[in-house]
C-alpha cells in the first residue's frame, strides 16, 4: 500500500510516541524558535501573517507547549497532590470537587489518590507526589505519625491536612466539628424519650470515630444515663461487623430503642437491619446520605460539609504557598442537624 503521508507531515527521525517539538514547529512554519515561543505564550513582537504559519504548523503537527517544564523554570510545578481516605466514599466526592476547583481558579492542576485507610500506603502515595515535584499536598490522613513528611515541609511543599489532624507534626488543619455534632444528635433522640441508645462507629483509633464515640458519651452523661458497653460497638464499616453489632443491640430483653451511626457506610446498613425489625427504632446518622429525604421514614442525620472542608484547606493551602501564612492553624467547621423522621421516633417501649 502507497505511502500517502506528505514529507511534509514526517518529523524528521520520528517515531509512533514521539511528540513534535518547538523544534519541529520551526522548522515547519520556516521560522526561528524564538518566534515560535512567542506564538505559543501569545507573547508580542510577531507580525501576523508569521503568527498565522506558526499557529498552521502547530496544528498540522500537534504541538502542545510542555507546561511542565515551562512552570518548573518559574520554580512552581502547578500541579497539588490530593492524599484521599477512599475514593470509593461518597463523602470525599464533594471536598475532592471543591480542591479541585480551588485548585483551577489558581491555574493548578490536582492529582489524588487514595490511601485505602492503609497508613503505609498514605506515607508511599503523599511521598510519590512529593517525587513528582507537587507544590502542595492536601491530606486525610490515615496514619497517626506524619514525621515523614517533615523533609518535604522544609523543602517547600505547602502541606494542609483535612477532615483529621496530622500525627506528631505542627501542621494546618480544618476539621469538622465531630464531638459537637455527634453530641446534638444524641441529644436530640434523648428529648424524643429514647434513654437505651446504641452506637455504632468507625475503628477507635481514627479521630473521627473517636470524636463522636466522645460526642455520644457527653450527650449521655449531660442527661444523667449510665451507658452499658453493650450499647457501644466501634470497629471497620465492613457490612458483616456492622450488620452484627446492630443486631446484637436490637436483641436480647432489653435492647436498644435508637441507634447514632458513626458515620454514611455504617448507616447504611444499619438501615437495613432496621428493615428486618417488627418494631420502629429511631435513628440518627452522623453524615447526609443521597435520597435520605425519601426514605420511610426520612433519615435523621447530622451533616458536614463535605465541600466546605476541601474548599477551605484549599485555599488555606493556595495562602500558604503564597507566603501569606506562616503559624499553623486548627480550622473547626460546624455541623448541622438535619430532621427527617428517623430521628424523631418515640420509644417503641
Amino acid at each position: 500500500m502507497p505511502d500517502t503521508t506528505r514529507p511534509a507531515d514526517r518529523l524528521p527521525g520520528s517515531r509512533y510516541g514521539n511528540r513534535p517539538t518547538m523544534k519541529d514547529v520551526a522548522a515547519r512554519a520556516g521560522v526561528g524558535l524564538k518566534t515560535v515561543s512567542r506564538v505559543v505564550n501569545g507573547e508580542p513582537g510577531v507580525t501576523p501573517d508569521t503568527e498565522r504559519r506558526v499557529q498552521e504548523a502547530i496544528d498540522a503537527l500537534g504541538f502542545r507547549r510542555n507546561d511542565s517544564a515551562r512552570v518548573l523554570r518559574k520554580g512552581r510545578t502547578a500541579s497539588i497532590g490530593l492524599v484521599l481516605e477512599d475514593l470509593a466514599d461518597p463523602f470525599y466526592g464533594p471536598l475532592s470537587r471543591a480542591v479541585e476547583e480551588v485548585a483551577r481558579a489558581h491555574g493548578a492542576l490536582l492529582i489524588n489518590g487514595s490511601s485505602a485507610e492503609d497508613p503505609d500506603r498514605e506515607q508511599e502515595l503523599a511521598l510519590a507526589l512529593c517525587a513528582r515535584r507537587v507544590d502542595g499536598l492536601v491530606v486525610i490522613p490515615a496514619g497517626d505519625d506524619h514525621r515523614y513528611l517533615e523533609p518535604e515541609i522544609r523543602a517547600g511543599v505547602a502541606t494542609v491536612f483535612v477532615d483529621r489532624p496530622a500525627g506528631r507534626i505542627d501542621a494546618d488543619v480544618v476539621l469538622s466539628d465531630n464531638f459537637g455534632g455527634a453530641r446534638d444528635g444524641v441529644a436530640h433522640l434523648i428529648a424524643h424519650g429514647h434513654r437505651r441508645i446504641g452506637f455504632i462507629g468507625d475503628m477507635p483509633r481514627i479521630h473521627t470515630a473517636a470524636e463522636r464515640l466522645r460526642g455520644y458519651r457527653a450527650a449521655m452523661e449531660e442527661a444523667g444515663i449510665p451507658v452499658e458497653d453493650a450499647w457501644m460497638s466501634l470497629g471497620q464499616t465492613n457490612p458483616e461487623r456492622v450488620r452484627r453489632a446492630a443486631r446484637e443491640m436490637l436483641g436480647g430483653p432489653d435492647p436498644v430503642t435508637a441507634i447514632f451511626t458513626g458515620n454514611n457506610r455504617v448507616t447504611v446498613t444499619v438501615i437495613r437491619v432496621l428493615a428486618e425489625q417488627s418494631r420502629r427504632v429511631a435513628l440518627v446518622g452522623f453524615d447526609d446520605l443521597e435520597l435520605a429525604d425519601l426514605l420511610e421514614p426520612g433519615l435523621t442525620v447530622v451533616a458536614q460539609d463535605a465541600a466546605a472542608l476541601g474548599r477551605t484547606a484549599a485555599e488555606r493551602l493556595f495562602r500558604r504557598l503564597d507566603g501569606g501564612l506562616v503559624t499553623p492553624e486548627r480550622i473547626e467547621l460546624p455541623t448541622r442537624l438535619i430532621t427527617r423522621g428517623s430521628g424523631e421516633l418515640p420509644p417503641a417501649d
